[in-house]
């Protein structure tokens, strides 16, 4: 039964393996014939996409064909009106060559009639030369005189015939030019006063520096001078110090030297301890403020003034004049006034007025360095400025406002008429009195070397100078050229501040009496 079974099972394994079997050979067959279908698709499907591809290179060649033919056609169109276009120009360019070739034979015609025209006016001139020579010749021969001799005769015999004329003449020609001149002049100095109103002291030359005590000189003095010796050799200056309560007084040539041992030795003072290192300490702590209030001075100045673009080494230099006096006035704020002054001025005459201000600022700049260099201030200003490569105006400026040089700018003669606005006004300058008694002295000197000049005397302070001529020998008309040789001489031989009039004087005097 067991068995039975077991072959049972058997059996129906059999018939479940056969049966499963058939199965998947249905659907292999079936499997197989659907990708047999396919394949026949994608065949027709790739005959047909090949034969459309072929439809379309066709269609594209022919459309490729007819774009080069097109694109051909315009080429040859273009390079059809290139070649027309190239043709007319080529025609009017052979136009013009026979043009010029025309114009061309036509100059070379002229120049040779030129040329002719020249050699025939050269032999009439050399005739007329000839011509002229010997009549010159026969003049000389028939007079007994040379053509120099001739010549030197005239004109004395003309100079002394129209000498009067020419007298007349320059008094006439100088009172119209004065007249209409100095009205205009006046309008325009007076309107920079009244416009520009600046403050001005006069400065000493010597610095006193105020003591608390006595026993203070003493300090200074210090053991067998050394103390005052330290100074003396770090600052440059020398101390007196004399019988003057609680005064120590300080004489340099060099204001800036001066003015550091001032500040050196109020420090000093104030500190209490003075000895040679002390000293030294407080020396190179006045220098450096020194140096900074120089820096500040000129800075501020130029900030005054408004004036731009001024070199900074310029400045530094401008700042030295804080130190720096004329005749008692302060030489940094002349400049300013006199920047101002000519800034106006510059602006009434429609000058460029920056430019006027720039040069008034720096016309003093050589004052700055003449304690320590050779040479006079106008030619140290002028090295100055060349070194730091200024401007042509202001160098012509700095050169020319005593008149050392001539004026090649008009703001060059602005700035010496600002300048002597501020040096003549009342009290701004002063000069000790040797100087002042020398200035007149030559004034009276130069008059009195002039012929025909009987007396003259210097008045108003050396402003003006009263010449008397005598009458006999010294006409009215002679008397404005005496004035003016009188005038010159004096600016070439003098040095002063403003302007100095000449007044010259003819009286006749007849005197009789009644017995």
């Amino acid at each position: 039964m067991i068995i039975g079974l077991i072959i049972g099972a058997v059996l129906v394994a059999i018939v479940i393996i056969n049966w499963y079997r058939r199965g998947l050979s249905k659907q292999s067959i079936a499997l197989q014939e659907q990708r047999l279908k396919t394949s026949e698709d994608i065949k027709a499907l790739i005959l047909e996409a090949r034969k459309e591809g072929e439809d379309k290179k066709r269609e594209f060649l022919l459309e490729a064909k007819e774009e080069v033919h097109r694109v051909k056609a315009e080429l040859e169109k273009d390079a059809r009106d290139k070649r027309n276009e190239l043709s007319r120009e080529r025609n009017r360019i052979e136009q013009k060559e026979e043009s010029l070739d025309r114009k061309v034979a036509s100059l070379e015609q002229k120049e040779q009639e030129l040329e002719q025209k020249q050699c025939d006016l050269q032999e009439t001139e050399d005739r007329l030369l000839e011509i002229e020579q010997r009549k010159v010749e026969e003049l000389e021969r028939i007079s007994g005189l040379s053509v120099q001799e001739a010549q030197r005769q005239v004109l004395d015999e003309a100079r002394i015939e129209y000498e009067h004329d020419m007298a007349l003449m320059f008094r006439q020609i100088e009172e119209e030019t004065k007249e209409n001149a100095h009205v205009y002049a006046k309008e325009i100095v007076v309107n920079a006063i009244q416009r520009y109103a600046a403050d001005f002291i006069s400065e000493a030359t010597v610095s006193v520096v105020a003591l608390p005590n006595e026993e203070m000189k003493g300090r200074i003095i210090g053991r067998e001078g050394r103390n005052i010796r330290t100074i003396e050799t770090l600052t440059g200056v020398d101390l007196i110090i004399d019988d003057t309560p609680e005064t120590v007084i300080l004489s340099s040539f060099d204001p800036i030297r001066r003015e550091i041992a001032r500040i050196a030795i109020e420090k000093l003072v104030q500190d209490g301890r003075i000895h040679p290192a002390r000293i030294e300490e407080m020396v190179e702590k006045a220098r450096k403020e020194i140096d900074q209030s120089i820096k500040e001075a000129g800075e501020e100045a130029v900030f005054v003034s408004g004036v731009v673009g001024i070199h900074p080494e310029a400045v530094k230099i401008l700042g030295r004049l804080k130190y720096r006096t004329s005749y008692g006035q302060n030489v940094l704020q002349h400049s300013v006034e006199v920047s101002g002054i000519a800034g106006i001025m510059a602006s009434d005459l429609d000058l460029d007025v920056m430019a006027a201000k720039k040069a008034g600022l720096l016309h003093d700049i050589g004052k700055a360095v003449d304690f320590e260099m050779e040479g006079s201030h106008i030619q140290l200003g002028v090295d100055i400025a060349k070194k730091l490569k200024l401007d042509e105006v202001t160098t012509n400026a700095i050169a020319s406002h005593h008149g050392d040089e001539e004026p090649s700018t008009m703001i060059a003669s602005l700035v010496a008429a600002a300048d002597a606005i501020s040096a003549a006004r009342p009290g701004a300058r002063r000069e000790n009195v040797e100087t002042y008694i020398k200035r007149i002295e030559k004034l009276e000197e130069i008059a009195n070397s002039m012929n025909g000049v009987e007396k003259s005397y210097a008045v108003q302070a050396g402003r003006e100078i009263r010449v008397i001529v005598v009458p006999e020998q010294v006409r009215d008309d002679e008397m404005p050229l005496i004035a003016h040789r009188i005038a010159k001489q004096i600016e070439s031989e003098l040095s002063f501040p403003g302007q100095i009039k000449v007044n010259m004087i003819r009286e006749s005097r007849v005197t009789d009496y009644a017995k």
